[in-house]
C-alpha cells in the first residue's frame, strides 16, 4: 500500500530532509491535533537509509505510532514493557521511553541514523533525564546522529519556548527565546486553523458567553503564569452554587452530543463536577488514577459506554476520542498553546459530527487561531496582538491590549523577533519596542540589561536613581499616576504642556516647543521615543496640535524625577518601563 500524505505533511517531511542535509542540530516539527503526526513518522520512517527509532512517553502512543506504520505493509518492531513486547530487531523500532532507557544494551547498534521522539516537550536540559541517556548512547556510537521532536504544544509553562528560532525554508523566521534549549529549530509548523479550514478538523463552535462563569484574574500568578492549587481551591470553595449552575447548563448543552470531556481547576473541584453529573454516566481522572482504572475508564469512554469524562490535567495530550463532541473548560489556561490543546480534544473527524461545542467557563478570552506569544498573560484584559516592525517588516506576536474597535491600545512587546540568514549567520534584528538607553552612547538595550550591548559600558541602574534623588533636598520622585497633554499658549506662539500627576494629587509639568526641526527632535528624544505606545508607527511632530490630537498614542512614564528652580519644578528624567525594588502607582504595598 502506497502512502497518500496530504500536502502538509508532505511538506513537513521536505523540511526534516532538508534541515538535516545542512545541519546535525536537533530539530522540531510543530502539527496540531489531528494533523497525522504517526503517518509523518511513518514516512520518514520508510525513506530512512539507516535505523530509526521512535520514543513516546506513553504506551497508548508507542501502539498508535506503530500500528499506522505497520498498516503501510512494513515492519516495526516494539520495545515496550506495558505493551509486552520487547524487540528491537527491525529497521524501525517504537518504543516507550521508560522500556528503552532502562534497557541501552539492546541499541548497541551504531546504525540508528534517526531518533524521533513524539511529545517532545518532555525533553528538558536535563542531563541526567531518560531522554538524555537515550540520547547520549546513541550519539556515543553515532555522532552524526539525528534528532527530531513532534509536538503540538511547542511552549510550556514553566520552560517556555521549546526551541530557540523558527527558521522555515524561505531564511527568515522568528526568534523565540536566546535562552539555552536543546531543540535549536522549529523547521516547520501549522497552525490549527489550515487544519479546520480545509476540513482536516471540525469546526469549533464557541459559546461566547455563558450565564455563569469563575473569575480567576483576582488570583495571583507565579513568575511562569501558574495558579498554586491552594489558591484555586480557596476561590472555588465558595462557588458550589455556581459550579452547579455551570454543569446544569453542560448538561442542557449535551442532550444532543454524544461525548463530552470537562476540565476541572483541582482534583477537590473534579470531585465536586461529579456530583453535579449522573453517576452512570460519568468518570473522573486525575493524576493519581491508578493506571489499571485510567485505561479501563479511556476505554469505557471510547466505547461510548461513559458519556461524560472530568479530568484535571493529564487528558490534553496524546488523548484520542474522535467522538468527542462538547468541550468545558472550567479552569484557567495560562497559555494559548494549552487551551489550544485542550479545544483540540474535540476537533477529531467523525461520523455524523458537524462541529464541536466548547464551552469556556473559566473566562480565559483566546482565540481558537491565536498565535502563541510564549511568556505568561500579563493580565485577563490582555489578548495576542500582531504589531509590525518598522524596520524589517516582520510581523510580531505579542501581548496587548484593544477597544472595543479591536484595535490597538498598548502591547508589551520589548524587541522585534524577526531574525534572518546572513552569510551563514542567524542575525535578529535589532529594532526595540522598549529599552534602556545607554548614557554613554546613546545605543537601545533591552529594559532589564546591565550593560550596554554596544559600548560595554554599565547601565545606569534605575533604583540608583530613584534612590539618589530622593536623597537630594531640591529632587522630587513622583509615582505617575496620570498623565496630560494640552496646548499651552507663551507669547506669539502655543507649546505642548505634559502634566504628571503622582496618587496623592501633586503635579509637575514639562514643555516642548516643535517650531523648528531641532525643537521637534528634542520632542521624540526627550518624550516621544520613550512614551509611544506603538513605534512601529510613524509619528512626526509636526505641530501641536498634530501631537495633542494623537495623544491616545502616548503612555505615562512610571517615574518623574524633578529638581527644584527658582520658582517652580523641572523634569530632569523620566522612567518607562520600570523593573525594580520601588512600588508603581496603585501597586499594593
Amino acid at each position: 500500500m502506497t502512502f497518500q500524505l496530504r500536502p502538509y505533511q508532505k511538506e513537513a517531511v521536505s523540511s526534516v530532509i532538508q534541515h538535516f542535509r545542512n545541519s546535525d542540530d536537533p530539530a522540531l516539527v510543530v502539527l496540531p491535533t489531528g494533523a497525522g503526526k504517526s503517518l509523518v513518522i511513518s514516512e520518514l520512517g520508510r525513506i530512512a537509509r539507516g535505523r530509526v527509532l521512535v520514543l513516546a512517553h506513553v504506551k497508548e502512543l508507542v501502539e498508535q505510532n506503530h500500528a499506522k506504520y505497520e498498516s503501510y505493509e512494513l515492519k516495526a518492531s516494539i520495545f515496550s514493557a506495558g505493551l509486552g513486547r520487547k524487540e528491537a530487531s527491525e529497521q524501525v523500532v517504537f518504543g516507550s521511553i521508560q522500556s528503552v532507557v532502562r534497557n541501552l544494551d539492546q541499541f548497541d547498534d551504531n546504525n540508528f541514523t534517526l531518533l524521533v521522539i513524539d511529545e517532545c516537550h518532555r525533553v528538558s536540559l536535563e542531563k541526567t533525564s531518560s531522554y538524555h541517556k537515550v540520547i547520549g548512547h546513541l550519539q556515543a556510537l553515532n555522532p552524526g546522529l539525528k534528532i527530531l521532536g513532534l509536538t503540538a504544544t511547542p511552549y510550556r509553562l514553566g520552560m517556555g519556548w521549546l526551541y530557540q528560532r523558527y527558521l522555515p525554508d524561505d531564511k527568515k523566521g522568528t526568534q523565540r527565546t536566546t535562552e539555552k534549549r536543546f531543540f535549536k529549530s522549529c523547521i516547520y509548523e501549522l497552525p490549527l486553523s489550515y487544519m479546520i479550514k480545509n476540513g482536516y478538523l471540525t469546526p469549533a463552535t464557541l459559546v461566547d458567553a455563558p450565564v455563569v462563569f469563575y473569575d480567576f484574574s483576582l488570583l495571583s500568578r507565579d513568575r511562569f503564569g501558574r495558579y498554586s492549587e491552594a489558591d484555586l481551591n480557596k476561590l472555588l470553595k465558595g462557588k458550589g452554587r455556581a459550579t452547579q449552575q455551570i454543569i446544569t447548563q453542560v448538561l442542557k448543552e449535551s442532550e444532543d452530543r454524544k461525548s463530552v470531556m470537562i476540565f476541572a481547576s483541582t482534583v477537590d473541584h473534579a470531585r465536586e463536577i461529579m456530583g453535579y453529573l449522573p453517576e452512570s454516566e460519568s468518570a473522573l481522572i486525575i493524576g493519581d488514577t491508578a493506571t489499571q482504572d485510567r485505561d479501563n475508564l479511556i476505554q469505557a469512554f471510547k466505547a461510548q459506554k461513559i458519556k461524560y469524562l472530568v479530568n484535571v490535567s493529564v487528558l490534553t495530550t496524546g488523548f484520542d476520542a474522535p467522538h468527542v463532541d462538547l468541550i468545558a473548560i472550567l479552569r484557567p489556561t495560562e497559555s494559548v498553546s494549552l487551551y489550544q490543546q485542550i479545544v483540540g480534544r474535540g476537533l477529531r473527524l467523525a461520523d455524523d459530527k458537524k462541529d464541536c461545542l466548547v464551552m469556556d467557563f473559566a473566562g480565559n478570552r483566546y482565540n481558537l487561531f491565536s498565535p502563541e506569544i510564549g511568556s505568561p498573560k500579563p493580565d485577563s484584559k490582555s489578548v495576542p496582538v500582531t504589531v509590525p516592525c518598522p524596520a524589517c517588516g516582520h510581523e510580531n506576536s505579542f501581548w496587548g491590549i484593544v477597544d472595543s474597535d479591536g484595535d490597538l491600545v498598548e502591547h508589551y512587546g520589548r524587541r522585534c523577533q524577526g531574525i534572518e540568514e546572513f552569510e551563514g549567520e542567524i542575525v535578529q534584528c535589532d529594532f526595540r519596542y522598549r529599552f534602556k538607553e545607554c548614557q554613554e552612547c546613546g545605543a537601545e538595550n533591552d529594559i532589564a540589561a546591565r550593560k550596554c550591548h554596544q559600548c560595554s559600558k554599565a547601565l545606569i541602574d534605575p533604583d540608583k536613581k530613584l534612590r539618589d534623588a530622593l536623597n537630594l533636598k531640591d529632587c522630587m520622585v513622583l509615582r505617575c499616576s496620570g498623565m496630560t497633554l494640552e496646548s499651552d499658549a507663551k507669547g506669539n506662539t502655543s507649546r505642548i504642556k505634559i502634566t504628571y500627576y503622582d496618587e496623592d494629587g501633586a503635579a509637575v509639568n514639562e514643555f516642548f516647543r516643535l517650531d523648528t526641526p531641532a525643537q521637534q527632535g528634542a520632542f521624540y528624544h526627550h518624550f516621544g521615543k520613550h512614551a509611544l505606545i506603538n513605534r512601529a508607527e510613524p509619528f512626526r511632530a509636526k505641530s501641536v496640535d498634530a501631537v495633542i490630537s494623537q495623544r491616545k498614542k502616548f503612555r505615562k512614564p512610571d517615574f518623574v524625577v524633578a529638581q527644584k528652580e527658582k520658582h517652580y519644578w523641572s523634569v530632569i528624567d523620566k522612567l518607562f518601563d520600570y523593573e525594580g525594588n520601588y512600588r508603581k502607582a496603585y501597586e499594593a504595598e
